[in-house]
């Protein structure tokens, strides 16, 4: 057996992974000894005033590529045209909040939402400032910051003890995860929301009788190994748990969750065929069993050149899921217990680039949806001038919206908790403030 004192990060996972394989006849979907948080630390109720701690859950939507303000939540209908472009301003439901043409079924949910438009960063580029929106924390190479996700799974309590906390669908290898917190926080990756979860049931090769066996045989192996290094080794401890919650999530009735054929016809289509709308029905189902937070990740809003075109393209997908996950948590009695958030890194230029009909990176002022979870509806949060260049009231910074979410979810927003250099981290960073006054 190799000394695992000395194996890196990697090396560690193949190990596991391999283990997992020979010894118990089961293959774990991504980094299994990441997918699950076992305890909890419970907000102190001094720290939330009215309206916080109402959510049980998240569903955070996240626009990967810098979505346009202008022509989603902040349209500017008396800008002049090489700033508004052909984008329409339409009224809605919510007296005061205006929405782009893009998002008609939107408006008719206005008085669930609330836009905070005067987001702000210094993060322009994709990576950093995705990572930013995600931690409240400027990218380094020497350490990597829990996401918000991990954030609200390690400080919140487990609802489904057969289920993981955290779930991203869709996010690639580019999301922080758990960061520097221990593997158990981290999330579990579903790539495709339509192939379900996938390597979660027991080899067919291997009867449930051999499966114990070689449970028992595992649990006699490492017997010694265990007493060890089982209370010094971090590492050693999350490894050790990936078995014990792998078997739970194999055995667990609430395992359906993830297959989207138990939806009626009529669900499918009210969210809408493309991948993005599944991810987000799939969020439903989550939360709907417990699921502390779902990251649901959309590309592809990254428009140098076309802008408009993909407006026509892209906006209305959004705009039919996000409308249908209202009226179905608000329908399912879940909204007021689920705080759906969505995000993006940053916005877009105001001014079009004329020669490519293009908007690029813009990082100054942008915008953020929030819905249910404690949070009053049909508000429009901030400001931007005439043609959204610039904030001019209530700025809000990254920490500031990591902070909120946190104050939403009844969690300890501003707990200082320590890295492994000993170093101390915040959910909202140290200058993060929950805007309150969202809250109803």
């Amino acid at each position: 057996m190799p000394d695992f004192n000395n194996l890196d990060e990697v090396t560690r996972r193949s190990f596991m992974a391999t283990a997992a394989r020979s010894c118990l006849g089961v293959t774990i979907a991504g980094s299994a000894a990441e997918l699950f948080s076992p305890s909890a630390l419970a907000a102190d109720p001094a720290t939330i005033a009215s309206g916080g701690g109402r959510a049980k859950s998240v569903i955070y939507l996240f626009m990967s590529g810098g979505m346009t303000h202008l022509d989603t939540f902040d349209p500017k209908p008396d800008a002049p045209d090489e700033f508004r472009g052909p984008t329409e301003t339409i009224k809605t439901k919510a007296d005061g909040l205006r929405l782009g043409h893009y998002m008609s079924n939107l408006a008719g949910q206005a008085d669930k939402i609330a836009l905070v438009n005067s987001m702000t960063s210094t993060q322009g580029a994709h990576g950093p400032g995705k990572y930013f929106m995600r931690t409240s924390y400027t990218q380094r190479a020497s350490l990597v910051h829990p996401s918000n996700g991990a954030w609200i799974t390690r400080l919140k309590q487990r609802a489904n003890e057969s289920l993981p906390s955290f779930v991203t669908v869709g996010s690639g290898n580019g999301h922080p995860a758990a960061g520097f917190f221990e593997p158990q926080y981290a999330p579990l990756p579903v790539g495709d929301a339509t192939s379900g979860l996938q390597n979660v049931r027991r080899l067919r090769q291997v009867s449930e009788t051999q499966f114990n066996k070689q449970l028992a045989l595992r649990q006699l192996l490492d017997k010694q190994f265990d007493a060890q290094f089982h209370k010094g080794q971090k590492n050693v401890r999350a490894y050790n748990q990936v078995f014990e919650e792998a078997v739970k999530l194999m055995e667990s009735k609430d395992l359906e969750a993830f297959d989207l054929k138990k939806e009626t016809s009529k669900v499918h289509s009210a969210y809408g065929d493309h991948n993005f709308a599944k991810g987000v029905l799939l969020a439903r189902r989550l939360v709907e069993r417990g699921v502390r937070f779902v990251d649901v990740e959309f590309g592809g809003f990254d428009w140098h050149n076309d802008n408009f075109d993909q407006c026509e393209q892209k906006l209305p997908v959004l705009d039919q899921a996000l409308s249908a996950l209202l009226k179905d948590l608000e329908g399912k009695g879940l909204l007021e217990s689920t705080l759906v958030v969505v995000a993006t890194e940053f916005g877009r230029t105001p001014k079009i680039v004329q020669a490519r009909s293009g908007r690029n990176h813009f990082p100054k002022a942008f915008s953020y949806l929030l819905a249910g979870g404690g949070i009053k509806g049909g508000q429009v949060y901030g400001k931007t001038d005439k043609t959204g260049e610039n904030v001019i009231q209530n700025p809000v910074s990254g920490p500031d919206f990591n902070a909120t979410i946190g104050f939403a979810m009844g969690v300890p927003h501003d707990l200082t908790l320590m890295s492994p250099n000993r170093r101390p981290f915040k959910l909202g960073a140290r200058e993060g403030a929950p805007l309150t006054n969202l809250f109803g």
